[in-house]
């Protein structure tokens, strides 16, 4: 009988497309993840986890690297939490909509030991319209051939936003591929002066045929102020409604305003709180 919980598979798939249909901006991650790997655990580097009630599913929790509850109440979630203690901390972080997040995460505190950082408010953000300023007109994408210039800029952007270098423990090789792997599906966006000197980038993180959730948005330190920011988001939202899917999205930490302001001026519009907590 499908009750309770369960590792779920590729049998699954039409089941979980139509649960994450059910908010498909706030789940993009999930809806990509689940079209990329069609369930298959070896694919996804972990498991999805389905909880069901009455024979349907009614929510699901991505382990793998990141946990991301999904369509998950606060019962949900504790009850994901519970599943979570039986086999002890595997995940490096635990991220996704507040309410689930918060619930999943005092069930497990007790025992997952004491986290690197915790951001409760992140304001969860979408641009369904053409942007409201002027996309800067040099940011494009970029190519195996901008990455002596890319690749740092996104050691630099991560060290400064998680706290901790991607290449900490001999990540370099891997984070160096993830570049690339961004570059070669056309995500990836920078804007570079005359000389070659990268200004700025982001790329798409993940997408779906519904929506498309930017991450790594940097300027760099000497140039911020300047509207670089708000006239390359514009540049990169324009390309990606126009070319990768139609709804673009992004959270940010709520203190940090020079990006909510850059984001709030391009036409994005809060629609979710999301949290995170790193180990």
């Amino acid at each position: 009988m499908r009750q309770g919980i369960r590792a779920l598979g590729p049998a699954d798939l039409t089941a979980f497309l139509d649960l994450v249909a059910l908010d498909p901006v706030v789940n993009v991650f999930a809806d990509y993840r689940a079209r990329t790997t069609s369930l298959e655990q070896r694919w996804l580097g972990g498991e999805m986890w389905g909880r069901w009630l009455g024979g349907d599913l009614v929510a699901a929790c991505h382990v793998g690297a990141n946990l991301v509850p999904i369509q998950a109440g606060e019962d949900d979630a504790r009850a994901f939490g519970e599943r979570a203690l039986a086999r002890g901390r595997t995940v490096s972080t635990l991220v996704g909509p507040h309410v689930p997040v918060s619930a999943f995460w005092h069930t497990v505190a007790g025992h997952w030991g004491r986290p690197r950082d915790i951001r409760w408010q992140q304001p969860h953000l979408e641009l369904s319209g053409a942007p409201l300023v002027a996309p800067d007109p040099l940011v494009r994408r970029t190519s195996r051939a901008d990455l002596a210039e890319v690749y740092p800029a996104c050691v630099a952007m991560y060290t400064e936003e998680v706290g901790v270098s991607p290449e900490l423990g001999g990540g370099a090789e891997l984070y160096r591929a993830r570049v690339l792997q961004l570059m070669s599906r056309g995500w990836s966006f920078a804007r570079f002066e005359d000389d070659g000197r990268l200004v700025f980038k982001a790329e798409v993180a993940c997408a779906s045929p519904y929506a498309a959730q930017i991450q790594g948005v940097y300027v760099v330190p000497d140039l911020r102020g300047q509207g670089i920011a708000t006239a390359g988001m514009a540049a990169v939202a324009d390309i990606v409604r126009r070319e990768i899917a139609p709804v673009v999205s992004l959270y940010v930490n709520d203190w940090n305003t020079p990006a909510r302001h850059a984001y709030e001026a391009v036409g994005f519009v809060e629609t979710a709180r999301f949290s995170t907590v790193m180990f």
